[in-house]
């Protein structure tokens, strides 16, 4: 069987469906098999995802998409004020 990336707002969906499940008195495993995931995979994504909420999650993703620009904007800085530096003391 393929694996399939599920994105967070398909998790966290997935985990409220397991969370309905387990209340109607359903096991893990049982809870599992239905939304179609293993048990490794439902206890790292509760580990993960647990208790947040769709619009958290698409926070959550835009904050990290955001931290990586602006690291990406600092090492190019770095890089720009090394080789200025260099030039600077006639390395160059």
């Amino acid at each position: 069987m393929p694996k399939k990336r599920y994105s967070a707002e398909e998790i966290i969906h997935k985990l409220r469906g397991a969370d309905v499940l387990l209340s109607q008195g359903k096991t893990v495993s049982q809870a599992c098999k239905q939304i179609g995931v293993s048990d490794q995979t439902y206890y790292r994504w509760r580990k993960v995802y647990g208790g947040m909420k769709v619009d958290q999650a698409r926070r959550l993703k835009e904050l990290e998409a955001e931290n990586a620009r602006l690291k990406r904007a600092i090492a190019d800085l770095t890089v720009d004020k090394l080789i200025l530096k260099e030039v600077a003391e006639g390395k160059y």
